[in-house]
């Protein structure tokens, strides 16, 4: 199982890295200039990570995470521009990226919105990147539409609805942040059985990745309990994420 996060400027993402197997790189809709996006990078690529372009709508006042109604053209230019403002980042370092992940509201809309997925899945197979979203979403449908390959993600921080979207934010319990409980759920999810859902179902789902989010309450507390958790069951898989 692959364990990922998502930087952003402000958070101690560097305190998480020794215990993910890759990472989403903010590239500048939601947080992220040059500079951040090289020093991760870098720090990134020395823990054996690997990278992947974390594009948003560009609006860094609300952090990505309030919807915007656009038509799939300008998601798409938008995320065009981001990811390839990390590449060229990435390119200076000698380093690769090896898939996208949306970020926010973003993925969101993807998860529900089959041209808003195809608008990303587009510039992902235009670049070369695998795209990472939620398991039984429009961006799987999006990813086997245009032939690239699809990488179903769960969250151990995040609280599920019964339909297998996540927990709106605004709701209280969305975001977990025991690490006991965020670890119960990574290794729920990483073998394949049911977790609980805000309603009380029970949900399940076939996860290849699994993300803690940089910016939750006690992030590398979470990070290091997950990994261990998984570790410990021999869940934990190094190399690739587009592999």
């Amino acid at each position: 199982m692959d364990l990922n996060a998502d930087t952003g400027e402000g958070f101690d993402d560097r305190a998480l890295f020794p215990f993910l197997t890759s990472v989403n790189v903010a590239c500048g809709g939601h947080a992220g200039d040059e500079a951040t996006m090289e020093k991760t990078l870098r720090d990134a690529a020395r823990h054996g990570l690997s990278l992947g372009a974390h594009p948003s709508y560009e609006d860094r006042a609300n952090f990505g995470r309030v919807d915007l109604d656009l038509n799939p053209e300008t998601v798409e230019v938008q995320v065009r521009v981001q990811i390839e403002r990390l590449l060229e980042v990435a390119r200076k370092l000698g380093l690769a990226l090896s898939h996208v992940k949306p970020h926010g509201a973003l993925y969101n809309r993807a998860a529900r919105h089959l041209e808003t997925a195809l608008a990303i899945a587009r510039t992902a197979k235009d670049l070369g990147l695998s795209l990472v979203g939620l398991p039984d979403s429009r961006m799987r449908q999006a990813a086997q539409k245009l032939g690239i390959r699809f990488i179903p993600e769960g969250f151990a921080d995040r609280r599920y609805l019964a339909d297998g979207s996540l927990c709106p934010r605004s709701r209280a319990g969305s975001v977990l942040t025991d690490p006991a409980e965020a670890a119960g759920q990574a290794l729920a999810l990483a073998r394949g059985l049911p977790i609980p859902t805000a309603e009380g179902d029970e949900l399940t789902l076939e996860v290849e990745t699994l993300c803690i989010h940089s910016d939750s309450p006690g992030a590398a507390a979470i990070a290091a309990r997950v990994h261990a958790s998984l570790a410990a069951e021999g869940l934990v898989r190094r190399g690739p994420l587009s592999q």
